[in-house]
């Protein structure tokens, strides 16, 4: 399923028009404002979740915009069994049904693979769209390695990684809930789990934990762009980066993901150059075509270096 937006689109005119090119169920971003690409709707998002499309609001909007919105979708959208919106511009990020049948629990598809999401439990849901390419980069080069998924929410690179014939995956992350969904996801990929490790410990204060499990073929490290009371990526990527040459095998891949629209790509190579020269910058994971952004390096960054 893809959907086109006309680039001169603005609200003062007919809501968001989408082209339909096929009917696949495979979750996406169906339309992405928070690159400010298109005029006047920097503020809204809007995910296919199937049977669920999912708009996320990051401003108010007055209820006959919602509504024609929401008429718009039905008409073209003939699969769609519920129609949701998040406001994140609210305390809490609550979710509304604004049409069809109340849903909250779902697995989704993308590629072969399966994923449970949560719609109205957290600001979450449970997957990053903008990280399916880094998903499909990870699933090609897993085969027979061991691989280090750090900040590792609900395991989606490793679900990947083991989709792609990976060795043995360890996860690291705080969040045991989080962690939790990610067993659930690699069980509804009826994955091995003698090959996948949960820990749910501090990175800044487990390295020895993570040297026990290996040493790795391929280190994915996806941190989130600030965590009140334990991350700083700005003073803290360098931390990691340090680490590697005691955690990678030469010639291992590594995956340096970067989500703050305040940090470009420079900012992370120059962590790299300064803090792990042997780490040999190889180009970037470009993201969906669909996550259009109006000024470069302000979206998701993933950046592949080879440690020689």
């Amino acid at each position: 399923m893809r959907f086109f937006v006309p680039c001169n689109y603005s609200i003062s005119k007919k809501m968001i028009e989408f082209q339909f090119y096929d009917h696949s169920n495979q979750c996406q971003r169906l339309f992405h404002g928070r690159g400010h690409a298109y005029e006047d709707l920097s503020h809204v998002n809007i995910d296919w979740f199937a049977p669920v499309v999912l708009i996320t609001l990051y401003q108010e909007v007055t209820e006959d915009w919602l509504s024609s919105l929401v008429e718009d979708i039905r008409a073209q959208i003939n699969d769609c069994k519920s129609i949701q919106v998040q406001y994140r511009c609210r305390q809490q990020a609550p979710i509304e049904t604004l049409w069809g049948e109340t849903i909250t629990d779902l697995v989704v598809s993308e590629n072969q693979m399966k994923f449970a999401i949560s719609l109205g439990k957290a600001q979450n849901h449970g997957l990053f769209l903008d990280m399916k390419n880094g998903r499909n980069w990870l699933m090609q080069r897993a085969n027979g390695k061991r691989v280090l998924n750090l900040f590792a929410y609900t395991c989606a690179f490793s679900v990947a990684a083991i989709e792609g014939g990976a060795e043995k995956v360890v996860n690291i992350d705080m969040s045991k809930s989080s962690l939790a969904k990610g067993r659930e996801n690699h069980k509804l990929n009826e994955h091995d789990l003698s090959k996948v490790k949960f820990e749910g410990v501090d990175i800044f204060k487990s390295y020895s934990r993570l040297k026990k499990h290996g040493p790795y073929d391929i280190l994915v490290c996806d941190p989130p762009s600030f965590q009140k009371g334990s991350v700083n990526i700005e003073r803290d990527y360098k931390k990691i980066i340090k680490r590697i040459p005691e955690l990678l095998t030469p010639s291992s891949d590594v995956l340096l993901c970067l989500n703050s629209p305040d940090l470009d790509e420079a900012f992370l190579l120059a962590e790299v150059a300064r803090e792990c020269p042997e780490c040999v910058f190889q180009g970037k994971v470009e993201n969906p075509e669909v996550f259009k952004e109006a000024h470069q390096g302000k979206g998701l960054k993933a950046l592949h270096f080879i440690y020689k």
